[in-house]
């Protein structure tokens, strides 16, 4: 629901005369925006990354959208630690498996299940066989398809075997990185892939002449804050990062020509998955 609202949003600001990337002098001066309004890029960054409905009365607040970029990993942080806060309850009075499962539930239901859906659809374009055109039409139906279907349960399969293997510390500090690691993946992928679709979409609202820039950011982000738990985790999310978006980029860019805001939903629970992996395997180093 919250897609379709935004995608009714992105059609809105076409039809107004709003010019595309990269030629946008909007996009061009959305760093410098965030610097000079970075309550209203920090909120419009929460409102599209969570459920939390704030307004602060901005009537206008679309032109915040790419300005907003540079708090997304923030966010994700903000988003994993306060899913943190209730799973380090959960530890001490849960068995594990039941843990894992209300972890996956916070996390997906803080941001409104979004990059979910955008697997969902992501699965069901680029699994479809089909041809770069009928993908990208496939991907923008808001019915779910089999491929769909099969690439959700899948990811919260595996999502469900990570969190459930880790003692209770690496959990809940696997919740607290994996949020900030999986919008940091969404920053570098529009970075490094071109918006795939001519016309307007959800993620052409949020692409702008400094994604590279945001990008550099967020990784420098979240080196600083994952070296607070120790250098093997560190290593862990920068790599799954890195090898995650590195190897997802190049299919997007074979069969799309680019990224969708359906795949950087994708990409961004794909890197949580990662993520997860890396810190199982260095908690299996450790012990």
């Amino acid at each position: 629901m919250k897609k379709q609202l935004l995608q009714e949003q992105t059609s809105k600001m076409a039809g107004s005369g709003a010019k595309e990337y990269p030629e946008s002098k909007e996009n061009k001066n959305s760093l410098k925006r965030a610097l000079q309004n970075p309550l209203a890029s920090f909120l419009t960054g929460v409102r599209f990354l969570t459920i939390i409905p704030i307004s602060w009365g901005n009537q206008k607040d679309d032109r915040f959208f790419q300005s907003s970029l540079i708090w997304f990993p923030l966010i994700g942080l903000l988003i994993g630690s306060a899913s943190a806060l209730l799973v380090s309850f959960f530890v001490a009075v849960l068995p594990g498996s039941l843990t894992a499962v209300l972890a996956m539930v916070l996390l997906a239901g803080i941001s409104g299940c979004l990059h979910l859906d955008g697997l969902a659809d992501t699965g069901d374009g680029l699994l479809c066989g089909r041809s770069r055109e009928l993908a990208l039409e496939i991907m923008r139906d808001s019915r779910t398809g089999a491929m769909g279907v099969i690439a959700l349960g899948f990811l919260l399969l595996a999502k469900y075997s990570v969190l459930s293997s880790l003692a209770p510390a690496y959990l809940i500090s696997t919740v607290v990185l994996m949020p900030m690691a999986g919008r940091t993946a969404i920053l570098i992928s529009m970075a490094i892939l071109p918006y795939a679709r001519s016309g307007e979409g959800l993620g052409r609202l949020f692409y702008s002449a400094d994604s590279r820039k945001a990008a550099i950011a967020g990784l420098l982000f979240c080196v600083a804050v994952s070296m607070f738990y120790s250098v093997v985790i560190a290593f862990s999310v920068i790599s799954a990062i890195v090898v995650t978006v590195g190897f997802f980029s190049l299919w997007c860019h074979r069969k799309l020509g680019g990224a969708t805001g359906d795949t950087l939903g994708a990409v961004c629970e794909l890197t949580e998955l990662a993520v997860g992996i890396g810190i199982v395997i260095a908690s299996i180093q450790n012990s």
